[in-house]
C-alpha cells in the first residue's frame, strides 16, 4: 500500500437540520446547526470496480471486530441530520454528520432504512476491524430527484484520530443503487467511513455497506462467515407485502404476507458456521415483520399434516446456541410434507454439509413454487384457515466453492452448482437426485433471477447445466 504524502486538509462540515412547514420529504428549508471539523490526512490508493444494479449484500456477525459484516442501517434510528452516534447491531456503533438515517419513500435502499448524507457530511465507523479488511463494498444513490454528487471512501489507522481518503473519487449520478467495491487489502486495523465531497444540498444514499476480510485467492483459504445473501437479490425484495425484503443474523429472505411464508431465503454456509450447539425446538413467532402482517405461529401448523418445514436448516447454524435459535423463527419454515422434509430434502442438507468438511463453501438459496401438496392427511391448498399456503414445491439452488474469498470473481463455467426441485408430497424417493434440474428450470418456474451477480457468460452456462456429479 502507497501513501501519497498531501498537505493536511481540514475540511469543516456544516451540518444542517432540515425542517419543512408543509412536507417532510420537501426539506426545503435548512437550520444551520454547529459544523463538525473531521481531518483528512492523505490518500491511499486502492483498486475501484463499479457494477451496476447488483443484488444487496448482507451477513452479521457476533465477532463483529473480526469477521466481516454488512452494515443495512435496519436497526438504527436517527431523524437528524444534527452530529450524532449511533448503535447498529449489525456491525457496532457509527458516527454520523450532516447524515440521518432515511425511511421516506425518496430513500433509496434495500428494506426500510439507508444512510442519507448532505452537503459535506459523512459516516464512520466508531469501532475497529482488528484483523484488517480485503473489500469494501458499498451500494449509493441519489436522493429523490436530487443532482449528482461525489463521495470518497475513508479510512482511519488510529482510531478515529486521522483519516486517509481511500482509492477514487466516487460519482452518485443514478437513482438505482449500484455498487462500488474498493479492494483495499488491508492487513491491521482499520476503520472506514464514507464522506460526501460535493453536491451542495444534494443528497445521496448509502445502504449495504459491506466490510470482507480473509485471505485472498481462489480457494484453500479458512473457512468464514461470508455474505448470506452475495449472489443477488433473486426477486428484487423491498418493502412490499408480497415481497418483504427481512434481514436476519444468519440468513436473509423474502416474505410473501399472502402465503403466510418466505417466498425464499438466502444464506452461505461453511464450516465456520456450524459446530455443536444443540436443536433449540424452539418455533417462534417472526415479530420482526410488520405489525399489519400475518405473522405465523408454531400452533398454527399442529394437525395440518405437514412438518414445520426449515428453509435454512437449523444443523447448518449451530455454531451458537443464539444462530441455531434465529433458524425457528417462523418466517423461515414452510408447510413441508414429512416425505419430502425428513427425507430426500434431508438428505440433499446432509450432503452439502459433508462438502464443507472438504473445504468447500456454499451459497444457497431455497424457496417455495406453486400451491397444493399432500401430507399425512391428504391432499390441502393452506392450512391454519387459509392462512398458509401449503406450496407445491421446495426448490433449492446451492453454488460450491473452495473456501476462499472474493467469491462472485472466483466463479468460473466450471464452478458446481447443484438444483434440486422436489415435489411437496408424500410418498416420493428418498434420493434427492431424482429431483435435480437447472437454475434455468428453476427461474422459469419462479421468475426470479437466482445468481445475477456473475457475469453474464458465466451465468449463462452454469444456470443451464443440471448437475451429475456425486451425491454422497
Amino acid at each position: 500500500m502507497k501513501l501519497l504524502k498531501l498537505n493536511t486538509l481540514f475540511i469543516s462540515v456544516f451540518v444542517a437540520l432540515s425542517i419543512t412547514s408543509c412536507s417532510v420529504e420537501d426539506e426545503s428549508f435548512y437550520e444551520d446547526i454547529p459544523s463538525v471539523p473531521l481531518q483528512i490526512d492523505g490518500e491511499i490508493k486502492a483498486q475501484t470496480n463499479y457494477y451496476d444494479n447488483e443484488g444487496p449484500h448482507d451477513h452479521n456477525f457476533s465477532e463483529k471486530r473480526v469477521d466481516g459484516f454488512t452494515e443495512t442501517y435496519e436497526s438504527g434510528s436517527k431523524g437528524s441530520y444534527a452530529a450524532a452516534s449511533v448503535n447498529l447491531s449489525s456491525s457496532g456503533t457509527w458516527y454520523l454528520s450532516d447524515a440521518l438515517i432515511g425511511t421516506l419513500s425518496n430513500d433509496r435502499k434495500f428494506g426500510a432504512k439507508s444512510v442519507r448524507i448532505r452537503n459535506t457530511g459523512y459516516a464512520i465507523m466508531s469501532f475497529n476491524m482488528d484483523n484488517g479488511v480485503q473489500t469494501v463494498r458499498i451500494r449509493h444513490a441519489k436522493y429523490g430527484s436530487n443532482g449528482n454528487s461525489t463521495w470518497r471512501l475513508i479510512a482511519s489507522y488510529d482510531n478515529g484520530s486521522s483519516w486517509f481518503y481511500v482509492g477514487s473519487t466516487i460519482t452518485t449520478n443514478s437513482t438505482s443503487l449500484n455498487t462500488v467495491t474498493f479492494d483495499v487489502n488491508e492487513t491491521g486495523s482499520v476503520r472506514y467511513g464514507v464522506y460526501k465531497t460535493s453536491g451542495g444540498s444534494n443528497r445521496i444514499n448509502i445502504d449495504n455497506f459491506e466490510i470482507i476480510t480473509g485471505s485472498t485467492g481462489g480457494g484453500g483459504g479458512t473457512a468464514s462467515r461470508d455474505s448470506n445473501i452475495t449472489f443477488g437479490n433473486p426477486s428484487n425484495a423491498g418493502s412490499g407485502s408480497t415481497n418483504y425484503y427481512l434481514s436476519k443474523p444468519d440468513f436473509i429472505l423474502s416474505y410473501n404476507n399472502n402465503r403466510g411464508t418466505a417466498n425464499w431465503v438466502s444464506w452461505h454456509l461453511s464450516s465456520a458456521w456450524t459446530g455443536n450447539a444443540p436443536r433449540c425446538n424452539c418455533f417462534k413467532s417472526d415479530t420482526s415483520l410488520p405489525s399489519t402482517f400475518f405473522r405465523a405461529t408454531s400452533s398454527d401448523y399442529t394437525n395440518s399434516g405437514f412438518d414445520r418445514g426449515h428453509l435454512c436448516p437449523s444443523a447448518d447454524r449451530n455454531g451458537s446456541a443464539d444462530s441455531n435459535e434465529n433458524t425457528f423463527y417462523m418466517s423461515n419454515i414452510a408447510p413441508q410434507a414429512p416425505d419430502n422434509n425428513q427425507r430426500s430434502w434431508a438428505n440433499f442438507e446432509n450432503y452439502l454439509r459433508s462438502l464443507t468438511l472438504e473445504g468447500n463453501e456454499i451459497h444457497i438459496i431455497a424457496g417455495v413454487a406453486g400451491s397444493g401438496g399432500t401430507g399425512r392427511n391428504g391432499f390441502a391448498s393452506t392450512i391454519d384457515g387459509g392462512n398458509i399456503t401449503v406450496p407445491d414445491s421446495f426448490w433449492k439452488v446451492a453454488l460450491i466453492l473452495p473456501n476462499g474469498n472474493d467469491d462472485i470473481n472466483r466463479v468460473t463455467t466450471s464452478t458446481r452448482v447443484i438444483s434440486i426441485n422436489v415435489p411437496n408430497d408424500q410418498g416420493i424417493s428418498s434420493d434427492w437426485t431424482q429431483f435435480r434440474t437447472s437454475v434455468n428450470d428453476i427461474e422459469s418456474l419462479t421468475g426470479y433471477d437466482l445468481l445475477e451477480n456473475i457475469s453474464n457468460s458465466v451465468e449463462s452456462v452454469i444456470e443451464s447445466v443440471i448437475d451429475n456429479g456425486p451425491s454422497s
